[in-house]
């Protein structure tokens, strides 16, 4: 038996490839199938199953597409009853995959009503776990993401679920789909993946015995939930066409009607953007900040370098639905008149030590918890968005922009210089540094 992991690190997620004596069983595919059967016709493996462990609230499945492309049988939660043909999984009704190979569905509702969970058994031996958005490494899948309505109630599942899979035997490897760097882990999963036993000796989740502290531990502290996972489960539920090709028209002006997605690197958009354009630098996670910061599935046009290669954009793009991409603007000319400063630690830090000086956090609200600057104004950076400028700021004075890294904070300056804002970038540090570098400077 081989397991060949694929990692999505934009979205926090993995998908599975198994293969067993010339079958294979895909888990939780992703949307652009390419790299998923390529691996399968490598090693030559006839893919047998898609499986799916719930209606997936991060991405848009590919699981439907890959059964419809390959004959592989598509099996989903018993309770999903999406809109399209597939093989209803039951809690411990086994599916024969033939020559040994048998998969178990588990009923492990928590992170979703219908979430199932899948023991592959060896000649009768439990020897993997697919466990989904249920059991995750160091951490569970969260309750809340269906509405403050079901969450205390489907954390008690949660509860129950990852305890009936806790008590599997201690040999048995452990594959989530959701990961470090999902929104749909409660507390930050940790590592990829684990096994039965480290799972029991460590994860602080299994250490809460009661049902209602462990639903309060779950819902103490809610991350905040992207803006495009209200369009995940429906899409899921009905189906989606398979991901068009990447073809991306090279503009020499941004179509009416667009909205403008500048993914050159910061040092770039800094010198010029397009006006009322969102500057979104080309990293694993742009999909995911694209699809919670602008309107669903309007058109885009993407502002690139002249030798910058916007394929992974797009893909990432389509993977959450959105194939609304018009087109690719690489020469600004003389329109690039949005601006903003960037500056590094000690720059920072001595303009906020200027009199006057305005400070704008970025973070989310539990990083704040763990660090914060005093005099700071507080807005997350999608609160930025649907709620505007906090009024405490002035657009006559520059507003010194910080998150944990620069990364949010460039997108938030790109946004502050549209409505007339003089915004500064801390980049290639975050909050924690400034404040250690304050504390050293009143120190001394």
């Amino acid at each position: 038996m081989e397991i060949i992991s694929f990692r999505t690190p934009g979205l926090g997620d993995q998908t599975y490839l198994l293969t067993y004596e010339g079958r294979g069983v895909l888990v939780d595919p992703q949307r652009d199938l390419g790299r998923f059967l390529d691996a399968a016709a490598e090693r030559d493996v006839e893919l047998r199953f898609v499986l799916e462990t719930h209606l997936h609230n991060d991405y848009v499945s590919g699981g439907e597409q890959a059964a419809l492309r390959t004959g592989a049988e598509l099996v989903l939660p018993a309770a999903a009853a999406p809109a399209y043909r597939h093989t209803p999984a039951f809690h411990l009704e086994d599916i024969e995959g033939g020559a040994g190979l048998t998969l178990r569905p588990i009923h492990t509702p928590g992170h979703t009503p219908e979430h199932t969970s899948y023991l592959v058994l060896i000649d009768g031996e439990p020897a993997a776990l697919f466990s989904g958005g249920s059991l995750l490494v160091g951490s569970a899948g969260r309750p809340d993401l269906l509405g403050p309505e079901r969450a205390r109630s489907l954390a008690r599942l949660q509860h129950l679920s990852l305890r009936r899979l806790a008590a599997l035997p201690p040999e048995v490897g452990l594959y989530p789909t959701h990961g470090e760097g999902s929104f749909c882990s409660a507390t930050g999963a940790g590592r990829l993946t684990s096994s039965i036993a480290a799972e029991r000796a460590g994860n602080p989740m299994l250490a809460v015995d009661d049902p209602e502290e462990f639903a309060d531990t779950l819902l103490e502290a809610p991350a905040p939930i992207p803006a495009f996972y209200r369009y995940m489960g429906p899409a899921n539920t009905l189906g989606v066409p398979p991901m068009p090709p990447v073809r991306v028209p090279e503009l020499d002006a941004v179509p009416e009607g667009s909205h403008v997605v500048d993914l050159r690197p910061r040092q770039a958009q800094a010198r010029g953007m397009l006006p009322g354009s969102v500057g979104i630098e080309l990293r694993d996670d742009f999909g995911s900040w694209a699809g919670w910061l602008l309107p669903y599935a309007e058109p885009i046009t993407l502002v690139a370098e002249p030798d910058q290669d916007v394929t992974e954009a797009v893909t990432q793009l389509a993977q959450i639905g959105i194939d609304t991409v018009r087109g690719v603007v690489r020469d600004l000319g003389r329109d690039a008149t949005q601006t903003y400063e960037l500056a590094d630690l000690d720059g920072f830090v001595k303009r906020l030590a200027q009199p006057g000086a305005q400070l704008l956090d970025v973070r989310m609200p539990s990083e704040r918890e763990r660090v914060r600057l005093p005099g700071a104004v507080e807005r997350f950076l999608p609160d930025l968005f649907t709620r505007g400028v906090p009024g405490e700021l002035d657009p006559e004075r520059p507003v010194l922009v910080a998150c944990a890294s620069g990364r949010r904070a460039a997108i938030a300056a790109g946004f502050l210089a549209g409505q007339g804002y003089r915004p500064l970038v801390l980049t290639g540090a975050g909050v924690a540094e400034v404040a250690a570098a304050v504390e050293r400077h009143t120190a001394a």
